[in-house]
C-alpha cells in the first residue's frame, strides 16, 4: 500500500512540474507591460496635442517640452505659449483616437507659475453634450500647463486563460503529492489552535492615542475625531516613520502623490491640523527640522 502512494504521489509531482513547463511556454515572455504601453502612447498623442496648438497658434519653431508623468494615471505637458483653449477638447480627442487610447479622462489647464486650475473639462462633456466648460472665456498670455488625468489604468496584459488553468492544476497536484507524501507515514495529525495574540485589532498605536485607519477615527485620551482622507494618510505615515526625520519631498511624494500636482505648503497645513487633534497627548509631538522637513516624536 505505501508503494503505490508513493508512486501516486511520484507521477502526481512529474505532472506537476510538466504543466508548469507548459505554463511557463504559454505565458508572454515580452518584458514590456501595458502599463509602459499606455504611458508611452499618452506621451506621444499629447506631444501631438501640443504640436498642433502651437501651429495653430502661429508658432512653428518653439520647442516642445517633455512630457511629465507624476503618478500612473496622470500626465503633464507644459506650453510656455498662449493656445486657443477652444480647439483643445477636438484636439486631443483625435491624438487619443490615432493612438487608440479609449480611457475616460479629465483636463485641467494649469498657471504654470501658481500650479492653479484655469480652465477644464471631462471627455464625457465633450462625446456626450458636446458643451465643454470654460468653452469661449477669455485666456490671459503666458504659461500654462495641460494636465491630463485618467480614471483606470490597465497595470499589466492579461494573460492566456488556459496558460493559467495549467499553472492552477499543477500547483494542486503539487501540493496534493506534497500532503501525501508528508501525511501518510507519519498519519500524524495536528491539534494546533490558532494564536489569540497574533490576531491584531487594526488599530495604529502611539503615546496615549489610537488611529484606525479603516474608519478614520483617532483616538487621543479619552476623545475621538473623525479624520478627513488627507489628515488621516499624512498621520499614517508619520506613525510608519516614528521618530525619523521625513523629508518634505518624500512627504509629498507619498501623501499626494495621487493629485498629480504638488503644493508645498499643503504639508504644512495639514501638520497643523494634526498637531491641534494630538495637543492632549503629551508623549506625541511634530518637530519641524529647519531646512529638510518633519520628526514624528513619540516618547516611549
Amino acid at each position: 500500500m505505501r508503494m503505490s502512494v508513493r508512486l501516486f504521489t511520484t507521477i502526481a509531482l512529474m505532472l506537476s512540474g510538466v504543466l508548469i513547463v507548459l505554463f511557463a511556454g504559454l505565458t508572454p515572455s515580452n518584458p514590456a507591460t501595458e502599463k509602459t504601453r499606455f504611458a508611452r502612447k499618452v506621451n506621444l498623442a499629447l506631444r501631438r496635442t501640443a504640436h498642433h496648438l502651437l501651429r495653430k497658434a502661429g508658432d512653428d519653431t518653439s520647442r516642445i517640452a517633455p512630457v511629465q508623468q507624476p503618478n500612473a494615471q496622470t500626465f503633464l505637458i507644459r506650453l510656455d505659449h498662449t493656445f486657443d483653449y477652444d480647439q483643445l477638447p477636438q484636439l486631443l480627442k483625435e491624438s487619443f483616437a490615432v493612438h487608440a487610447i479609449r480611457e475616460n479622462y479629465d483636463v485641467a489647464v494649469l498657471d504654470c507659475a501658481r500650479g492653479e486650475l484655469q480652465l477644464g473639462y471631462n471627455i464625457n462633456d465633450l462625446v456626450g453634450t458636446g458643451q465643454v466648460p470654460c468653452r469661449g472665456r477669455s485666456q490671459k498670455a503666458g504659461c500654462y500647463t495641460l494636465q491630463v488625468t485618467f480614471n483606470t489604468v490597465q497595470d499589466e496584459s492579461p494573460q492566456p486563460v488556459m496558460a493559467w488553468w495549467l499553472l492552477a492544476l499543477g500547483a494542486c497536484l503539487t501540493g496534493l503529492g506534497y500532503v501525501v507524501w508528508q501525511k501518510w507515514p507519519s498519519r500524524q495529525t495536528s491539534t494546533e489552535s490558532p494564536n489569540p495574540d497574533s490576531v491584531s485589532d487594526g488599530l495604529l498605536r502611539f503615546g496615549t492615542s489610537s488611529f484606525n485607519p479603516k474608519t478614520l477615527m483617532l483616538q487621543v485620551g479619552t476623545n475621538r475625531h473623525t479624520m478627513t482622507y488627507r489628515e488621516a494618510k499624512l498621520l499614517q505615515f508619520f506613525v510608519e516613520h516614528t521618530n525619523q526625520v521625513a523629508e518634505r519631498d518624500f512627504i509629498l511624494k507619498s501623501v499626494w502623490e495621487d493629485e498629480g500636482v504638488f503644493v508645498g505648503r499643503s504639508v504644512d497645513v495639514f501638520v497643523s491640523r494634526l498637531r491641534k487633534l494630538l495637543q492632549e497627548d503629551s508623549a506625541v509631538r511634530i518637530v519641524a527640522v529647519h531646512g529638510v522637513g518633519y520628526r514624528f516624536e513619540v516618547q516611549v
